[in-house]
């Protein structure tokens, strides 16, 4: 089976079209190393939770928006090649391609596939 990485964040709703951008680019180094698919994701109907939620997992504030995200990889081996060339990858550098978010409330984790249809 195929190895996902997911990713949640909240993005000031005035940087969505840089965010766009940022995806896009982060989106086309993936692919190009290895990556079957990446899917980017605005949040559209996010309620908040009374015990747990996208919204409080990652902070959200005032103007922001959650943003869901996953990158489909054919084995861990290969994300693990692709993450480590996508950091040396001078379009993901921060001075080149800064994150339009804030980084330290962004929540991420791999993950094998157990069902796919």
């Amino acid at each position: 089976m195929h190895y996902v990485d997911g990713f949640v964040a909240a993005v000031p709703t005035a940087n969505k079209d840089t965010y766009i951008e940022h995806a896009q680019i982060a989106a086309q180094v993936f692919k190009e190393l290895g990556a079957l698919k990446v899917v980017e994701t605005w949040g559209d109907d996010v309620p908040e939770g009374e015990v747990t939620s996208f919204t409080m997992a990652v902070k959200r504030e005032e103007g922001e928006a959650i943003v869901f995200s996953w990158v489909i990889w054919p084995s861990k081996e290969a994300r693990d090649a692709g993450w480590q060339s996508a950091m040396e990858d001078p379009r993901m550098q921060s001075d080149q391609n800064p994150m339009p978010f804030d980084g330290k409330r962004l929540i991420y984790g791999g993950f094998n596939m157990v069902v796919e249809v």
